[in-house]
């Protein structure tokens, strides 16, 4: 492959799945809890009265000393630095598809064909994670830079292999530990290359030195996280009902009959192609995709039986997506080859699998026809087309899913009212002022706005998300949950004591406010 070629390629599906589709999001999802402990931790004044910054879980990452660093380099804010960093990791994700994809013997075009499918995505039920995720994440930056990995492996670039999978890891550990495990098994694999795979373990060695100086900087940041801890029943009951995609007896059984079925056409598409796939991804891919099978009773055991508090924080079984994304890859393989050998049918097939992915997330669920026929369609489109026209299809696939296929993979969130509110809020409130949406409920509005003014929210449902990883926030969490999820007029002398300095509601009460839109009213309580 020629470099400028595929250089120009990751970067321009980069930005693609970027700003096209599967796309990407701000304040929308986790960069709600990510954002607030960045802006925290350049100016220790901001939000400091908020229960988020209080209880902040980045000591085991780079993500947020890079962003910093970054921001403070280019004076570039928050937005603007992880969008860039997103772009680029997925840039280098794309880049390993291609490496992948080459090392099977295929040329340019058929490559392209096979990132650019991959590159539509596919959202992983049950643990409820992506193969490109919208937010810019820890996670996110961690999976793209791990399939680089994978790809510079399969080149056998073991090195190179080993400093992608270390800057993965870095970013964030339990994303780029079951590619480690696996990389284990196949550097003593015997063979003349075991020093060269060796060779990967230097960087990772360098990763871990590095994370630990940065996690015993901020050990006192912070609740400290209990790793050999048992959950009591509290704990478990909390984390069951707000985290529930965790505990997989919580899974209906279609989610785990998805993901058999993704175990088995990812076997049957690397049975057809076996010849083609050498040791170093034959290794990667099948022990990525077993490993992200065996997850599932793994979490049961170790967490539903045993109760070990590590494995929410950990979350095991997002390693389902590597079994998602190898099945994709491998699908998307076997029909580039069909192509190439002017097979239709069975190039249609394949690559019907493949297309299906990011149309119709469970396959085992419900059948949305319309989304069924335009994957149908589109891989026959892709195997009649022939390789000179067949990535062309695969380009075209990013406009027609969303389009025709209407797939809506996230609302819009961010409304000229919640704007205006969060303006009135910076310009007009004291920094440290506490706000509560008490009849928000389950909406994503408060986090916006937590952002957006960089004002304290008392408590709100996205915050939550993290009972799982420190005991003391799910505890303050859930009490003043309940203090302010059925809001009632006489419970407002009660907010004050707690410390509350404004009540945002969706409809007026009979008094003065101190701001008022089409959707927010504003009482102030001191």
């Amino acid at each position: 492959m020629k470099p400028l070629a595929t250089a120009a390629a990751s970067v321009t599906l980069a930005l693609l799945t970027f700003f096209q589709f599967p796309g990407h999001t701000w304040l929308q999802q986790d960069s709600q809890i990510y954002v607030p402990i960045l802006e925290h931790l350049r100016d220790p004044s901001v939000l400091r009265n908020d229960i988020l910054v209080q209880h902040p879980h980045v000591a085991f990452t780079l993500y947020d000393e890079t962003t910093l660093a970054l921001s403070a380099v280019s004076g570039a804010g928050f937005r603007e630095v992880l969008a860039a960093q997103q772009i680029a990791t997925r840039a280098l994700g794309i880049w390993g598809l291609l490496l992948m994809a080459e090392s099977l013997g295929l040329a340019f075009g058929p490559a392209l064909l096979v990132a650019a499918i991959c590159s539509l995505g596919a959202l992983i039920p049950g643990p409820a994670v992506l193969t490109f995720e919208y937010e810019p994440t820890p996670r996110a930056f961690a999976v793209p830079l791990v399939v680089c990995a994978i790809g510079l492996a399969a080149q056998r670039r073991h090195l190179a292999a080993g400093i992608a999978a270390a800057a993965a890891f870095l970013y964030h550990p339990p994303t780029a530990l079951p590619f480690w495990g696996v990389y284990f098994v196949f550097a003593l694999w015997p063979s003349a290359e075991r020093r060269a795979r060796l060779a990967a373990w230097v960087p990772l060695a360098a990763a871990v030195a590095v994370l630990g100086v940065a996690a015993h900087a901020q050990s006192a940041s912070g609740e400290a996280q209990r790793v050999f801890a048992r959950l009591d029943g509290g704990q478990e009951f909390l984390q069951r009902m707000r985290t529930a995609y965790v505990w997989i007896s919580a899974w209906p059984a279609a989610t785990i009959a998805h993901h058999a079925l993704m175990l088995a056409v990812l076997v049957a598409a690397f049975v057809r192609i076996r010849q083609a796939v050498g040791l170093p991804l034959r290794v990667l891919l099948l022990g990525l995709g077993a490993l992200g099978a065996l997850t599932m009773p793994l979490s049961w055991l170790l967490l539903e039986q045993f109760h070990w508090g590590l494995v929410p924080q950990v979350q095991p079984m997002r390693a389902l997506l590597f079994l998602t994304l190898g099945m994709q890859f491998l699908v998307a393989a076997a029909g580039a080859r069909a192509v190439v050998a002017r097979r239709p049918a069975e190039a249609a097939a394949w690559l019907a699998c493949a297309y299906l992915l990011p149309l119709q997330p469970l396959l085992t669920g419900p059948i949305v026809w319309s989304r069924f026929g335009l994957g149908l369609a589109l891989a026959a489109l892709t195997a009649l087309a022939g390789i000179r026209w067949a990535p062309v299809v695969a380009v075209a696939a990013f406009f027609a899913i969303p389009v025709l296929g209407g797939v809506v993979n996230y609302p819009s969130l961010h409304t000229p009212d919640l704007a205006q509110l969060s303006a009135w809020a910076r310009a007009n409130t004291e920094r440290d002022a506490v706000f509560v949406f008490p009849g928000a409920g389950r909406s994503l509005a408060p986090g916006i706005f937590r952002s957006d003014a960089q004002r304290a929210v008392y408590v709100d449902w996205k915050g939550g998300g993290q009972v799982n990883y420190l005991k003391d926030l799910g505890e303050q969490w859930w009490s003043r949950w309940r203090q302010t999820c059925d809001f009632q007029p006489a419970d407002l002398p009660q907010y004050a004591a707690s410390g509350i300095d404004y009540v945002v509601l969706l409809a007026p009460l009979p008094r003065a406010a101190q701001f008022q839109n089409s959707s927010y009213v504003v009482y102030q309580l001191k």
